[in-house]
């Protein structure tokens, strides 16, 4: 693959404005030995060669989306100061600029009162949605659906909330019913609903799930991590559109600027939409909240040191790319969506595979056709093996076998769980490199179907 590199001179001339805001103060230069830190520099790039070419189109696998050109380098930028965005006095500017961004991402999904900040990642940002919604609802029970992210039971373990697993229906979504069946036991105090799901990109039925917090009193708490984004792209199925257009309605959203935001690792959000929450993170904390009067972003956070070169990268890519429908940021989606739909229709019409999905956003999952489920978990494993010795890089994911026999029921179950071949086509390039995956994973089924 090629490393971008042409970028790297626009870094240099903003580093040196930088320096021109500082010029008041006495010279001073750092001193290090230049070799010695070339030398070691070049040994660590040698070592990232062991990685996967996530950067490149050819990688389709997990959800490594290359941050742009302008949130790396706006983020290198400013680790030259290496703001804190904790308190004001560690980072003044940084902090104005994550506020800025988040009422941004707020405004996307129709908030204008708010209470919300950056964090870490999605996890820590679903942590904090969580622990809210047990300072609210005390020692009530929060459900996801099988099919969400596993660090929501993970976070009720850590916090010790009790959580049950909803089943999910034929489409990998939570299921209405299901959930219906365990609110009438009466001790359900936040339901989790995911906008997609991030094994297959499954949207939940929000507004089937609205309607039922209108009768049990519930808290909604959105879990958008990877396909909140997408609440700004409309050519998609028209029940997912239905879940994005009544985001607004929920108490909590997350979402991670570092999957579709375009950003770095680590770049998660938080959303509240009763900024009265901000009770519960109360604390006092003298010796770093001095400098203004004005909210400290550690004043409405559970983590304490948070760089700021995050939000300023955050800052920067969403002047480059506002969050508007049909804006430059908004069609590189739906890109990706139409890549995830061209191979889903390339796989559902080639009878050696099988597709038991169709994509509400940007994943396909898919498995060579076999007599039974646990042979076709071998040739998914051989698939993914042999698409890699072709620079091809895709994933695999375990999905409920019963799932696949609804779509094929001439399938034997011989296993609770089907692994599958996954494709996460999160870079817009995708659309343009689709042939070329398509060719490698022909071929790599026309071998595995000779031996």
């Amino acid at each position: 693959m090629t490393i971008e590199t042409r970028s790297l001179p626009i870094l240099e001339r903003a580093v040196n404005t930088l320096a021109e805001g500082y010029k008041h103060l006495p010279e001073f230069e750092p001193q290090f030995d230049a070799a010695a830190i070339q030398e070691v520099l070049i040994q660590a790039a040698e070592r990232m060669w062991d990685n996967y070419p996530y950067p490149h189109p050819m990688y389709a696998g997990q959800m490594l989306k290359p941050p742009h050109p302008v949130a790396r380098l706006a983020y290198m930028m400013a680790t030259w100061i290496n703001p804190n965005n904790h308190a004001l006095d560690g980072g003044k500017a940084s902090s104005a600029m994550e506020k800025e961004a988040v009422e941004e991402i707020a405004r996307m999904f129709g908030w204008s009162d708010h209470l919300g900040h950056l964090t870490g990642g999605g996890t820590l940002a679903n942590l904090e949605a969580l622990w809210v919604a047990n300072q609210l609802h005390p020692g009530k029970t929060i459900v996801a659906s099988q099919q969400a992210h596993y660090t929501h039971s993970r976070i009720c373990g850590v916090l010790q909330i009790p959580f049950e697993a909803v089943a999910v229906d034929d489409r990998a979504r939570m299921d209405v019913s299901a959930l219906e069946e365990k609110l009438k036991e009466g001790n359900i105090g936040t339901v989790v609903v995911t906008l997609g799901t991030t094994g297959v990109g499954s949207v939940d039925p929000l507004p089937a799930i609205l309607e039922l917090k209108a009768r049990y009193g519930f808290r909604i708490h959105i879990d958008s991590a990877y396909g909140g984004y997408y609440a700004l792209v409309k050519s998609l199925p028209e029940y997912v559109v239905n879940a994005y257009a009544a985001i607004k309605a929920a108490d909590s959203i997350v979402i991670d600027p570092h999957k579709h935001g375009l950003q770095p690792y680590g770049c998660g959000c938080v959303l509240f939409k009763d900024p009265e929450v901000g009770r519960f993170y109360k604390h006092d904390s003298p010796y770093t909240y001095f400098s203004s009067s004005e909210l400290h972003l550690g004043e409405i956070s559970l983590e304490c040191s948070r760089a700021g070169a995050s939000a300023v990268a955050l800052w920067s890519t969403m002047r480059l790319f506002p969050l508007v429908e049909d804006g430059e940021f908004a069609n590189g989606l739906a890109s990706c969506r139409n890549a995830a739909v061209e191979l889903h229709r390339r796989l559902s019409a080639d009878a050696r595979f099988v597709t038991p999905l169709e994509p509400d956003l940007d994943i396909v999952i898919w498995a060579p056709k076999a007599r039974t489920t646990s042979a076709m978990s071998e040739r998914s494993e051989a698939t993914f093996k042999a698409a890699e010795e072709r620079h091809l890089y895709l994933a695999t994911f375990s999905f409920p076998s019963r799932l696949i026999k609804l779509c094929y029921p001439e399938i034997e179950v011989d296993t609770e769980y089907t692994t599958c071949v996954r494709s996460a086509l999160m870079k817009p390039e995708h659309s343009d490199w689709l042939a070329r995956i398509w060719d490698v994973l022909d071929q790599v089924e026309n071998d595995l179907s000779m031996r």
